[in-house]
């Protein structure tokens, strides 16, 4: 028996914007001036030309070159290795009931915490960051594969490779300083900020707040076809018709993906297959990704990641916490279904794939310990339900979000180039 929709979104669903802050983040999004060696941004892995993702399995940041599905290793200035799991995409993250965040929800809003998030900082996290969209910031200009580059060729990879984060010569503070140095960020700090006041008052919580306010106003999405449904101002029909009622009720997707945007925000094993460099210690030698045990360190959330929103799901291929399943039909064709998996490498969206993307799913004792570990089994669908399944996804698209409310800036006040498609 199908279960009654949610209720529709409303306003008081998100969290207050200051548009002024949101135009200010959106050219820090769009600048590579945050990476160390000033050539990615945070629109490089999260681009709206790619649903705010990037359309590869496993993408490269510092040392690739180009975007999305073009993105490939810079072969005079090589990547040290891919990214270990896939771009997410942004959308709803303003909504009040996004507190935890990341595959392996390593940060969320905790309230019982001197500076309400719970990050991996531990005692050198810092005070300032308005919530846990915003702290999110500070992870990947700190991540040698992501922003920061070796600490060999550039300052911020220096310091991070010295465990210098925090204080006046730690990775934030150069962060922030560059971005101070340049007039017209100094300025529009200053108008927005009330407390930046000189360059020495900008801090790199305020950088991530600006940036935060962006991506809230940005992609809010819940003007989709689907919104509509459950506002009772339209109806579905055919196979999307079909769908909503299989998400709704026999397919069980409504386990994991419940509420007004999709996703019960909780973390289960559902045996998506292993590609890449995975997640390991330094003094770690494995590419397996064992998800939110390595947060917890409890043995029943090996393999288990965050429930992720649908909400334009159709246009954030590929899927899973690695980007294994290059469609939809390939996903539902196996989620939570691992014994039955169809996984074919030929699919995997990678630039150069090589043999050792593909250790973990070419050992049977991995593939089985990830399949033993599946949390929420789901029924085997017919290839008509994958179809059904897809077409009422699709209803989850939101031409508005997906096109955002202040676009892909010309030029940042850094003057270095803005990702954008060709």
């Amino acid at each position: 028996m199908a279960q009654a929709l949610p209720p529709p979104i409303t306003e008081s669903d998100y969290l207050p914007v200051d548009p002024e802050a949101a135009k200010l983040g959106q050219l820090l999004f769009y600048d590579p001036i945050l990476s160390g060696n000033r050539n990615v941004a945070c629109a490089t892995c999260h681009h709206p030309a790619f649903g705010t993702a990037d359309a590869m399995s496993l993408s490269f940041g510092d040392g690739g070159i180009g975007l999305g599905p073009d993105r490939r290793a810079d072969t005079e200035n090589p990547p040290q290795d891919r990214v270990p799991r896939n771009a997410p995409a942004l959308f709803n993250l303003g909504a009040r009931e996004f507190n935890v965040l990341f595959h392996d929800g390593r940060l969320e809003n905790d309230p019982d915490l001197p500076g309400g998030i719970r990050t991996p900082m531990g005692a050198d996290m810092v005070a300032g960051f308005d919530s846990a969209l915003s702290a999110q910031t500070m992870f990947p200009v700190l991540s040698r594969d992501e922003m920061a580059g070796s600490h060999s060729s550039n300052d911020i990879g220096r310091a991070v490779r010295q465990g210098l984060i925090t204080g006046p010569d730690g990775a934030w503070s150069r962060i922030a300083r560059r971005v101070a140095d340049v007039p017209a960020y100094l300025a529009d700090f200053q108008r927005v900020y009330p407390h930046v006041r000189t360059a020495d008052d900008l801090a790199f919580t305020d950088i991530s707040n600006a940036i935060a306010a962006f991506m809230a106003l940005e992609w809010r999405s819940d003007t989709s076809q689907f919104d509509a449904v459950m506002r009772g101002q339209a109806r579905l029909s055919g196979d999307a018709a079909d769908g909503m009622d299989l998400f709704y009720g026999d397919a069980g997707c409504v386990a994991c993906h419940a509420g007004p945007f999709q996703t019960d925000h909780g973390f289960h094993a559902m045996g998506a297959p292993q590609i890449g460099p995975g997640k390991a210690a330094t003094f770690e030698t494995h590419q397996r990704d064992e998800g939110r045990f390595r947060v917890t360190g409890n043995p029943a959330d090996r393999f288990a990641f965050r429930t992720p929103s649908l909400r334009n799901v159709a246009l954030t291929a590929p899927y899973g916490h690695a980007g294994a399943h290059a469609s939809l039909q390939q996903f539902l064709a196996d989620h939570g279904q691992p014994t039955q998996a169809r996984f074919d490498r030929a699919l995997v969206r990678l630039d150069a794939p090589v043999d050792a993307d593909f250790a973990v799913m070419d050992d049977p004792a991995q593939v089985a310990d990830i399949a033993a570990a599946v949390s929420v089994p789901m029924p085997i669908l017919t290839d008509a339900q994958i179809d059904s399944l897809v077409a009422f996804l699709e209803t989850l698209t939101d031409p508005a979000s997906v096109d955002g409310r202040l676009g892909v800036p010309d030029t940042v006040p850094s003057g270095l180039t803005v990702p954008a498609v060709d």
